[in-house]
């Protein structure tokens, strides 16, 4: 079954939840020797312009280049990534939901940053199987993941489980993403994150892992603009809500949210929905 955490934060409309894509982060490789401050700064003027062009919440990311396969997290970028996850959450007020995930696939870490500073739901990159990465094979332990949830009482932050996606694909293939969908509902999952570059194939994993998964929320994981937003959001076949990145950032991906950027968006998906 899903945990509780689903029936709370995904709401009844179509869920927009801009990425805050950070630098790397104390304790990483290529961390530039500076404070957290400029990085908080900097996620919080993000996370500013998605509430001011009318975004439903955002997923704050880490992008520290290189990532171990495991779930270990150094203490100082848990540190940071709760600093900064807090201090979005307080700007953006209540009513937006925010999102923290510490890549690869550190989820206790991520589980925790969640639940202490304030937030609503974490993104899970391997919850099930395994996934093949530039730093090897990643796997899923979602008898380690629900335990920890239990330890720290974090029923009501809602797991968000990739299930194909450029940072997720069965290894080893053999099932369908329908299939996985259904794994990843069993170990816990309160919704499922997918996308495809081809739009037509992107409909095509909604439409199958809604029928295997009646009333699983399912959100896009990426590969979404202005110009597919109403097709692949608006529609009633569409998705449930979706994560979005690259068309909301100034000067492309990694750049800050621009304010203008999100209000077309959010206007082209509520528009379609009418």
């Amino acid at each position: 079954m899903a945990g509780a955490g689903g029936a709370s934060w995904l709401g009844s409309g179509k869920l927009i939840l801009g990425m805050i894509h950070l630098p790397p982060l104390p304790g990483t490789p290529h961390h530039d020797g500076g404070g957290v401050e400029p990085i908080v700064e900097r996620a919080v003027a993000c996370a500013r312009a998605l509430v001011d062009g009318g975004a439903d919440g955002c997923l704050i990311q880490t992008v520290d280049r290189v990532y171990a396969a495991g779930t270990d997290c150094d203490p100082a970028r848990i540190a940071a990534m709760a600093l900064i996850t807090r201090a979005v959450a307080a700007a953006a007020g209540p009513g937006f939901k925010v999102g923290a995930q510490l890549m690869r696939n550190a989820v206790q870490a991520s589980l925790a940053v969640t639940q202490v500073a304030g937030g609503h739901f974490t993104r899970i990159g391997t919850l099930v199987g395994a996934t093949m990465t530039a730093g090897g094979l990643v796997q899923g332990d979602p008898l380690a993941v629900a335990e920890y949830r239990s330890k720290i009482s974090a029923q009501d932050i809602a797991l968000v489980a990739e299930v194909e996606s450029m940072h997720f694909s069965w290894f080893g293939g053999g099932k369908t993403v329908a299939e996985v969908a259904a794994t990843a509902r069993q170990a816990g999952a309160d919704a499922v994150s997918l996308c495809h570059r081809d739009d037509d194939a992107t409909m095509g994993m909604v439409a199958a892992v809604r029928a295997s998964c009646p009333g699983l929320p399912i959100i896009l994981a990426g590969h979404t603009h202005h110009g597919n937003a109403a097709r692949l959001l608006g529609s009633v076949e569409g998705a449930d809500g979706a994560f979005v990145g690259t068309c909301l950032e100034s000067g492309g991906w990694g750049g800050v949210i621009d304010k203008d950027k999100v209000a077309a968006y959010v206007g082209i998906v509520r528009s379609a929905q009418m």
